[in-house]
C-alpha cells in the first residue's frame, strides 16, 4: 500500500519519525494551509459579489487609514470603500 502525499485523513499512517509533543492539528503544511485559504476567501468574495482593487499608499496615509477605521470600529476595507462611495456620489 502506497503512502498518498494528498491523504488528509492518514497522513500519518505511515509516518517514518515519531515525534514528542503536541500532534499536528492540521495535516498540511503552513504554505498549503495558506493557499486553501487564500482559495476560500477568494470563493466567499466572489460569491458576495465584491471585486479586488489593490493599490499602494504612503506609509502616513496607511497608518491615518487604520486610525480613522480603528476609530470609527470598522475594517480598513470598508473605510476605504465609504470613501471611496462618498467621492463618487459629490457633483463635479
Amino acid at each position: 500500500m502506497a503512502k498518498e502525499s494528498t491523504d488528509r485523513t492518514t497522513i500519518d499512517l505511515f509516518a517514518n519519525e515519531k515525534r514528542r509533543g503536541r500532534p499536528r492539528s492540521n495535516p498540511l503544511s503552513r504554505e498549503q494551509q495558506l493557499r486553501v485559504n487564500k482559495r476560500n476567501q477568494i470563493k466567499r468574495d466572489r460569491e458576495k459579489g465584491l471585486k479586488r482593487i489593490e493599490l499602494k499608499v504612503s506609509q502616513e496615509l496607511f497608518d491615518a487609514l487604520n486610525e480613522k477605521a480603528s476609530d470609527s470600529n470598522i475594517s480598513r476595507s470598508q473605510l476605504i470603500e465609504i470613501i471611496l462611495q462618498d467621492t463618487l456620489t459629490r457633483q463635479y
